[in-house]
């Protein structure tokens, strides 16, 4: 069997979180669901992700501040933005943060 892909979830709506990753489950993915940029930001200490998935309001840390945080030291994973900040600036500031893409909700 083919080692599965770890993805990290991060949102602050339960239940998109939820849905969104028994949806990557079903798909055969590792995926861990974290509810907002703190705990996001010590699941992604412990290591080991091949793709993070993260809102950008989020309570205790946003989505950019976690990004920046992560590409202080990490430069290759991938990490992609789901958020209802739908503005072109938004995903302007998402893509200078430094993630890889940036998807709008609804999806």
């Amino acid at each position: 069997m083919a080692a599965q892909h770890k993805l990290l979830v991060v949102e602050d709506d339960q239940n998109l979180g939820t849905l969104l990753v028994e949806y990557l489950r079903a798909k055969g993915y590792d995926a861990d669901l974290r509810h907002d940029g703190r705990e996001g930001k010590a699941a992604y200490d412990k290591g080991g992700y091949d793709l993070l998935i993260l809102d950008v309001m989020m309570p205790y840390k946003d989505g950019f501040t976690l990004t920046k945080e992560i590409r202080q030291r990490d430069l290759t994973t991938p990490i992609m933005f789901l958020s209802a900040k739908a503005m072109k600036q938004d995903a302007i500031q998402g893509f200078q943060s430094g993630a890889d893409d940036y998807m709008t909700k609804p999806f």
